[in-house]
């Protein structure tokens, strides 16, 4: 791989920024949620095609993937992007904000698919890359079942790749710099709905009663043991109480009550543990209330888990445009976001990474939060890395 993107397709892309930052605008207006993007996989198919790309659509929906080849090479690389918004009501106020109520671009998947365009773009127009080159562009990654649908529909039978690539933006981080590393990523995605029963009765009479919201104020606490006590300092993992529901009134003991969680972990084994534990907290706590409790413990995504190699390759790439000294490890408990990409890692090599997103107003907010912006800064920066990595995992042979 060269040691640095040329100056010259460097400029290409900057040159190229500004189109692809108003393609970034048109569909940060219109999101689409979920699995349901045909606009925005719309205007992503006809530009493809446009540049010479052999495009197929309705991949698990409205999945897409443009298959370019050149040349003998016997290398096949994927680079994936994601196109679905999530179900939020914007209030940054930007001249292109969203024009759907409550519906968002809060996570960057605007920019995702404008980057990997802008990069697709140059590809086609200067095809300096000998093998198979498939850009996937996939819904529903906020519902985590985007990936999964375009496998189970054939992606990697009918696209297959030696090495898989995604990156996502990274808020907070300076724009410029990196993280691209090895190993876990992130981690796993669990869904945990738990239901006590109980007896329900007159809140003046509570010994006619058997009260469900016991069990589940006492379980809420015991939780909170099971990462400190039982994972290993080393380890990261997280076990959140996002929803509690119960009751009707003040003076009414209900039947049930219910506790949702969210839990996460970096490793399978500790993945493991917490279900475990969590399953026998559960039900301790509702024995010694005297409620029965039902658990609905569902798994999501795995934690992504970078190859080697392959992550080499891609710190490689993104060296090649923002310098050595830009790319950076963090611990991973530093970053327990879930991806499904994870799912397609399962199946072949490759790496996800982060590039800076920047700080300040909108750029450095959080994900996921109605103050939130892609920093259209990133487009040409990000397009670069994606050309540096084609070109370099699919290197031609120069006579």
């Amino acid at each position: 791989m060269n040691d640095q993107l040329s100056e010259s397709a460097a400029s290409q892309l900057a040159a190229s920024a500004a189109r692809f930052a108003e393609l970034r605008h048109d569909i940060h207006a219109h999101p689409e949620l979920g699995a349901a993007v045909p606009r925005t996989a719309g205007i992503v198919a006809n530009l493809l095609r446009e540049w010479g790309y052999d495009v197929h659509t309705g991949i698990g929906g409205h999945g897409i993937v443009a298959q370019m080849k050149m040349g003998n090479g016997p290398r096949r690389i994927g680079i994936r992007a994601d196109m679905d918004a999530l179900p939020l009501h914007e209030r940054t106020g930007l001249p292109y904000a969203s024009q759907v109520p409550g519906h968002m671009h809060a996570c960057g998947h605007d920019g995702h698919t404008a980057t990997l365009l802008a990069a697709a773009e140059y590809l086609a127009a200067t095809r300096r890359f000998d093998g198979t080159l498939n850009l996937i562009f996939q819904p529903d990654e906020e519902g985590m079942t985007g990936a999964l649908s375009m496998m189970e529909d054939g992606l990697f039978e009918r696209f297959p790749c030696d090495a898989i690539y995604a990156f996502h933006n990274g808020p907070g981080l300076p724009v410029g710099m990196a993280v691209v590393q090895p190993g876990p990523q992130g981690g796993s995605s669990d869904r945990v709905t738990v239901t006590f029963r109980g007896k329900g009765g007159h809140g003046a009479m509570p010994n006619r009663a058997v009260d469900p919201t016991l069990a589940l104020a006492h379980t809420v606490v015991a939780l909170q043991g099971i990462v400190s006590r039982n994972v290993a300092p080393v380890d990261a993992a997280v076990i959140s109480v996002g929803q509690i529901e119960a009751g009707t009134t003040y003076n009414i003991i209900p039947e049930t009550a219910t506790l949702k969680l969210s839990v996460r972990a970096t490793v399978p084994a500790v993945r493991e543990l917490l279900e475990q534990r969590i399953r026998e907290v559960v039900t301790h706590q509702a024995a010694s209330c005297g409620v029965t409790a039902e658990i609905d413990y569902r798994r999501l995504v795995p934690a992504i888990c970078n190859t080697p190699a392959e992550a080499a390759i891609a710190r490689t790439a993104v060296a090649s445009v923002l310098g050595e000294d830009k790319v950076i490890q963090v611990p991973p408990s530093t970053q327990m976001g879930s991806e499904d990409f994870a799912w397609m890692l399962e199946r072949v090599p490759g790496c996800y990474f982060v590039l800076g997103n920047g700080t300040g107003q909108w750029v450095g907010c959080s994900v996921h939060n109605d103050g939130y912006d892609f920093n259209d800064a990133l487009i040409p920066l990000g397009a670069a890395c994606w050309v540096a990595l084609a070109e370099g995992y699919l290197k031609a042979v120069e006579g």
